[in-house]
């Protein structure tokens, strides 16, 4: 199936008539260009013996523009319990513009298909604006926000719909007290948790925030078993393989949003000493999400150079460390409270790309399988996202160095891990 816009008419105005095919949808703006250039639309008639294709149709006999042979979709999972597969993008805009009709049987999927649904656990300002952000993306049904104080969770969800107009949104927001009054959704991001107070590592955090994140993992695969979640808690590694562990999930469905921040911070830091646009600097945080952290600067490009040949090397020493303490360093600046605008957009950045299979590799932290010499341990590496969570650990070439302090990473976060274990 071809939707055939109005720029497919323009294009055959000067041989007086265009070949469709018998599955083709001509969109009401194609036609009625159609009439305007006094273009004919012939519809091919179906033949098992050609394909779909009429031999005696002026594209088969050369007198008319040949579509190249249709593939096969690439099937996708299913997001939710008992949902049939997404419905696909369509190719032309128009092709909801002006009660334009749909292909048989997609009018019936789009009204009996449930909409997405991202679950945000935690409706302080990390959450805040990590629903914000997925709402913005106008690309899911219902955004949820889930926190004790029901009234906030309400209220934040509230005010976000009234922005609906001022953003261009279609997506619903609403704010309840517990995860099963969510309900069941696609992707669940949990940023609940006592936050960092001045003075706190992350590791302070260790033994109160995995009980507040054990209990919610429990719940939200109770709620929904098909679910990928994304955690946002400090300490970070920590808090993720607590989730992976308690909710029962495989561990491609539990991934922990540190690499993204963290590589962000270090782009915004490295365009500051004037180097290029953030944007067009190139890096990967990896390693743990704090201390340990490793920037692989044998990686690092800014307009597709070395960055090491753009920004000196001790420069570039002290925006690592900057970017390793920049959590710390917010902290310090605002008093009370920590970070929440770049982890909520990093967070959200995670969710998307899942949701729309960009194919992008991004830092994250995902239990290592053996690639880079680690085993058995939530660690942020470079992964494939896909719409179920991890599709690949993705194995890139590191200096000698660079390894050594990555797998120094991963030994550190198992420690803290297993003086976890007790406790939980």
């Amino acid at each position: 199936m071809t939707v055939i816009g109005a720029a497919q008419v323009e294009a055959a105005a000067g041989q007086g008539s265009l070949s469709v095919g018998p599955r083709d949808v001509v969109t009401p703006l194609a036609a009625e260009r159609a009439r305007e250039l006094g273009v004919q639309i012939v519809r091919q008639e179906q033949s098992p013996t050609t394909g779909g294709r009429n031999p005696a149709s002026p594209a088969a006999a050369g007198r008319g523009p040949a579509r190249p042979p249709s593939r096969a979709p690439r099937s996708t999972p299913a997001l939710s319990q008992d949902r049939p597969p997404p419905l696909p993008r369509p190719p032309s805009g128009a092709l909801y513009r002006r009660g334009a009709p749909l292909p048989a049987g997609l009018a019936d999927r789009a009204a009996a298909a449930p909409p997405g649904r991202v679950v945000v656990i935690g409706a302080g300002h990390v959450g805040m604006i990590t629903a914000m952000r997925l709402a913005d993306a106008d690309l899911f049904g219902e955004i949820v926000l889930v926190d004790i104080d029901e009234g906030r969770a309400a209220g934040i969800a509230l005010d976000l719909t009234h922005t609906a107009a001022l953003s261009g949104f279609t997506t619903q927001l609403r704010g309840v007290a517990t995860v099963e009054e969510a309900g069941p959704a696609d992707y669940v991001v949990l940023t609940a948790g006592r936050p960092r107070q001045p003075g706190m590592s992350r590791s302070d955090l260790l033994a109160v925030n995995a009980a507040i994140v054990g209990d919610l993992a429990e719940r939200t695969a109770r709620v929904s078993p098909r679910a990928v979640i994304v955690v946002v808690t400090n300490p970070l590694d920590e808090m993720t393989q607590h989730a992976w562990t308690r909710s029962g999930f495989p561990p491609e469905r539990v991934v922990g949003m540190a690499g993204v921040l963290d590589t962000a911070r270090f782009q915004a830091l490295t365009a500051l000493t004037g180097a290029g646009r953030a944007d067009r600097i190139r890096a990967m945080a990896l390693g743990s999400h704090g201390e340990e952290m490793v920037i692989p600067l044998s990686q690092a490009t800014v307009d597709g150079r070395p960055l090491t040949a753009v920004v000196d090397g001790r420069t570039v020493e002290g925006i690592v460390d900057r970017a390793r303490g920049s959590g710390a360093e917010v902290v310090g600046l605002l008093k009370s409270g920590s970070a929440f605008m770049a982890p909520g957009m990093s967070a959200a950045r995670m969710v998307l790309a899942m949701a729309r299979e960009t194919g992008e590799v991004l830092p994250a932290s995902v239990l290592a399988d053996g690639s880079y010499g680690i085993h058995d341990v939530y660690v942020g590496l470079p992964v494939r996202l896909g719409r179920s969570g991890v599709a690949e650990i993705i194995q890139v070439d590191l200096a000698p160095e660079e390894l050594t302090a990555l797998r120094a990473a991963a030994d550190r976060i198992r420690e803290r891990v297993g003086d976890l274990a007790p406790a939980s």
